[in-house]
C-alpha cells in the first residue's frame, strides 16, 4: 500500500476554481493507479475521477466531465484535480485513493487518504 495525504481544499464562491493536490510517500507511486473520491454529508461516497499510472489514459464521473481535470507527475509523487466552474453540489470532503489496477482504484481502491474539506457558497 502507499500512504496518501491530501491538500488544497477550502471555501470558494460558486463559479471558481480550486487545485487540490495528493502526495504520495514511497517509490513505488509510478506503478500506482490514482483516483479521487468525494463523499457529501448524507451522501455515500462517490468517484470522481481517476489517472492510471503513465497518465495515459484519464476517467471522470459524467457529473464533473469538462469542469474537472486528473492529471499526475510521478516525478514528484503527486496527483493533482484541478476543479473548475465549482457548483455548490460539489461540496465535499475529496478524497485521494491508489490501486495497481485502474479498474479498481474507480470502484474499491485499498489505499486512500484523510480527505480535505471542498465548500462550494452559492
Amino acid at each position: 500500500q502507499v500512504q496518501l495525504v491530501e491538500s488544497g481544499g477550502g471555501l470558494v464562491q460558486a463559479g471558481g476554481s480550486l487545485r487540490l493536490s495528493c502526495a504520495a510517500a514511497g517509490r513505488t507511486f509510478s506503478s500506482y493507479a490514482m483516483a479521487w473520491f468525494r463523499q457529501a454529508p448524507g451522501k455515500e461516497r462517490e468517484f470522481v475521477a481517476a489517472i492510471t499510472w503513465s497518465g495515459g489514459n484519464t476517467y471522470y464521473a459524467d457529473s464533473v466531465k469538462g469542469r474537472f481535470t486528473i492529471s499526475r507527475l510521478n516525478a514528484k509523487n503527486t496527483v493533482y484535480l484541478q476543479m473548475n466552474s465549482l457548483k455548490p453540489e460539489d461540496t465535499a470532503v475529496y478524497y485521494c485513493a491508489a490501486d495497481r489496477s485502474s479498474v479498481v482504484v474507480q470502484r474499491t481502491p485499498v489505499s486512500w487518504g484523510q480527505g480535505t474539506q471542498v465548500t462550494v457558497s452559492s
